[in-house]
């Protein structure tokens, strides 16, 4: 490859050459020849993509860290103690197994170092694939020669579940959670200044392979109501406003601290405009709860710029509060959104007061019996017959990956594509949610397990549902409440401690708590102990 890229620079230098692209996933190493380089990591940690499949392990930090802003790729595409020794040593060659097409191979590698420092600009490789689930409406669209068959079959498969109803709902709220993954990742891209550009996989959704729904527009290339052309915009554009900040969920009264970055790539000057920021909510009379302006900086050629650091204490709320920070530059189509959650400073959770418990042992049979509620939180390592929690939705094919981690011997993806929220019931009352999985949800999620619901009877809806893969479509329930012989229960596969050690876990179980005392607490569906037993295998 490195002669070819050779005399092809010597018969036409008008383009700029590699040797392909996902080069050298599992040995990094550039060619001599190449100008630029197109991969996914320079060595196992040194990731510069959001998303992995299993089967290429570790997972990227949409998939695996707490959601925040501040990831960049810079150090991992040019480590801190890098060096031209350890650039230029080489690793002895190895056998190794990689993933080919869409099964496996052994193949002799040799590589630069861990410490390899690329000389020409890195591309990130088909940055994304996210996935969401089918919408069967699609399949009307298909008037030619090539039919839909993979919907249909996909449909009657979840109809035979009995979840045919939920259809609709599951693209809905999946398409939510995967243009939220596509922020975070195209964010760290823009944010990362050592990297040259990316390759988003994919615009539009992708009908091979297993079926791959990764795109915010249908195979038709028309809009998938996900999100509109202008909010896609804000980060995926020549020019896109960063807030970099560590989490998403505050307490009230703390610290809220950001950096506002500008990534630019137009000619135009922006000389004597100004940032603005807002910080509003719905839930406040009023709307907004602070604001400010400032000047940009003068700046020239830059392609991201750093325009001011902020640092605000956190107003006083009574509840838990959904907020925006609105950063826009007035004068242009430049604005960015970002959503927070801010919660009660002295909100307590005091837990002593309710039959609480981990199994469903003889003493909570008999608070049943005696007409007595019960909370149920069995640990989720225990539950068998369970799907792991993963806040993230599944990455480009569940049936595609899981096939080849099965070749490779190695772990298959969780598969789930997050949540379907019973967002208007009262046991929210004091937990603000949408329909879909927002960060309040992600280390509630993360610690827990979704029991598999298929063979229970089928009109128990629980009220927080994990969405599975359209091969799979397993009924998962993650919160439910049902009647147990004279009393009521509340469960869920969700770690106590881990709620507990949280402000949105906290806030959760305060809810839970308020929920199940008062005259709201109305489980529509009854079960037998057995059945309940069967929940908790």
């Amino acid at each position: 490859m490195n002669s070819i890229l050779k005399e092809y620079k010597a018969y036409d230098h008008r383009h700029l050459y590699t040797e392909g692209s996902n080069n050298f996933q599992f040995v990094p190493d550039i060619l001599e020849e190449s100008e630029f380089f197109c991969g996914v990591r320079f060595s196992k940690d040194r990731l510069f993509r959001g998303s992995y499949a299993m089967c290429d392990a570790p997972l990227g930090h949409v998939q695996t860290d707490l959601p925040n802003t501040l990831k960049d790729y810079d150090s991992n595409i040019v480590p801190v103690q890098a060096s031209d020794a350890d650039s230029s040593a080489q690793t002895p060659e190895k056998e190794i197994q990689i993933q080919y097409g869409t099964g496996s191979k052994t193949v002799q590698a040799e590589a630069g170092s861990d410490q390899l420092v690329s000389h020409v600009p890195i591309i990130s490789h088909e940055i994304g694939q996210y996935a969401t689930f089918p919408n069967f409406q699609e399949i009307h669209k298909y008037t030619g020669s090539l039919k839909a068959k993979n919907f249909e079959v996909f449909q009657e498969r979840l109809e035979a579940k009995g979840l045919g109803h939920l259809a609709e709902d599951y693209f809905r709220a999946s398409g939510k959670l995967a243009v939220q993954c596509y922020k975070e990742e195209l964010e760290a891209a823009f944010r990362s200044q050592q990297l040259a550009g990316f390759q988003l996989l994919d615009l539009q959704d992708f009908s091979g392979q297993g079926t791959a729904l990764v795109g915010v527009l249908d195979a038709f290339m028309d809009s998938k109501g996900m999100i509109t052309p202008e909010e896609w915009r804000t980060f995926c554009s020549d020019a896109v406003l960063l807030a970099r900040f560590p989490k998403y969920n505050y307490q009230a009264g703390e610290l809220f601290e950001a950096r506002l970055e500008l990534s630019y790539f137009r000619r135009q000057a922006l000389d004597g405009y100004q940032l603005k920021w807002v910080l509003q909510s719905e839930q406040i009379e009023g709307g907004i709860l602070m604001g400010g302006e400032v000047n940009l900086p003068a700046f020239h050629g830059e392609n991201v710029v750093s325009i001011t650091d902020l640092r605000i204490p956190i107003p006083e709320v009574s509840d838990m509060t959904q907020v925006q920070m609105r950063l826009s530059i007035p004068g242009t189509d430049i604005h960015k959104s970002y959503d927070l959650w801010i919660y009660p400073s002295q909100q307590e959770v005091d837990l002593s007061s309710l039959n609480l418990f981990t199994e469903l042992s003889e003493q909570a049979l008999a608070l049943l019996e005696q007409g007595e509620d019960i909370l149920l939180f069995p640990n989720p390592k225990q539950i068998q017959h369970a799907v792991q929690g993963f806040y993230s939705t599944d990455f480009w094919s569940y049936p595609m990956f899981r096939s080849i981690s099965e070749h490779m011997k190695r772990e298959v993806p969780v598969g789930t594509m997050g949540l379907l929220i019973q967002k208007d019931h009262p046991v929210f009352e004091h937990f603000v949610t949408e329909e879909y999985s927002t960060y309040p949800w992600w280390s509630i999620v993360s610690a827990s397990s979704s029991i598999i619901l298929d063979e229970l009877k089928k009109d128990l809806q629980p009220i927080v549902q994990t969405i599975d893969n359209f091969e799979r479509n397993h009924k998962l329930g993650l919160l439910m409440e049902c009647q147990v012989r004279n009393g009521r229960v509340l469960m869920g596969a969700m770690n106590l401690d881990s709620l507990m050690a949280t402000l949105e876990g906290r806030q959760l179980l305060y809810s839970f708590h308020r929920y199940v005392q008062s005259a709201a607490y109305q489980p529509a569906i009854r079960l037998e102990v057995e059945e309940l037993r069967q929940l908790l295998n």
